[in-house]
């Protein structure tokens, strides 16, 4: 198993027979270098949204067209897209699985919101989420844009993931410290890989209280295209 960060949320994670993108934002984002867009993206075979917002759909549409891989997420983005944009997509709701290849994706709740812009503001998106993917009895959880939430505990007792994938920026999630009690009190991760920081200078620039606050566990700083082997 493979994991690239390609800054910000967006992640590359070959798993299985699969080589899935995580909200891909490259385009304008300030920590991903766009002269090795291609090698980030070679070999896709699917594309996962969490949610709305630009910074985690923003190369979704031109990818999908680019490399012919689904758009995978909560059912009205997927169903909307279908219809407006006419891209192939995979749309599934909270608590859904779908198998893509020989790797199962479970949708699982998140707290935040999930919009896209419109000419007159906000459009609603559906519903924010997080994913659950499972290989060969591994499995990892990405969180997506949320809060700590008591249903963590389900999702440990339900899927126990070895490995966490966090936002862990503050300001528009949780931040280091609650990321830190999210895991400790409700996961038994070997491995956690902390997201969506360092992007703005609004939100934290480094992971030492996340480590401080996991004992025991491989807290992995990740670097934009220096793919973690697990």
């Amino acid at each position: 198993m493979k994991i690239t960060w390609l800054g910000h949320s967006g992640f590359r994670i070959e798993i299985g027979d699969q080589v899935l993108l995580i909200d891909p934002w490259l385009t304008g984002n300030p920590m991903f270098p766009e002269e090795r867009r291609d090698e980030a993206v070679a070999g896709a075979t699917h594309i996962l949204i969490t949610h709305g917002h630009g910074d985690h759909t923003g190369d979704a549409l031109t990818l999908t067209r680019d490399l012919g891989a689904p758009l995978v997420g909560i059912y009205d983005l997927m169903t909307w897209w279908a219809e407006t944009e006419d891209v192939e997509t995979v749309g599934f709701n909270k608590g859904g699985t779908v198998h893509l290849g020989d790797v199962a994706v479970t949708m699982v709740h998140a707290i935040h919101s999930s919009s896209v812009g419109g000419n007159h503001g906000p459009i609603y998106a559906g519903s924010e989420a997080g994913f659950m993917i499972s290989h060969a009895d591994r499995t990892i959880y990405v969180t997506g844009d949320t809060d700590v939430m008591a249903d963590m505990k389900l999702f440990n007792d339900l899927h126990k993931p070895e490995i966490g994938i966090l936002c862990a920026g503050g300001h528009f999630t949780m931040d280091m410290r609650r990321a830190a009690y999210a895991a400790r009190t409700f996961f038994d991760f070997k491995t956690v890989i902390p997201c969506h920081y360092r992007t703005f200078p609004l939100l934290e620039q480094s992971a030492d209280t996340l480590k401080q606050g996991l004992p025991g566990v491989d807290v992995i700083e990740p670097q934009v295209l220096d793919p973690i082997t697990l």
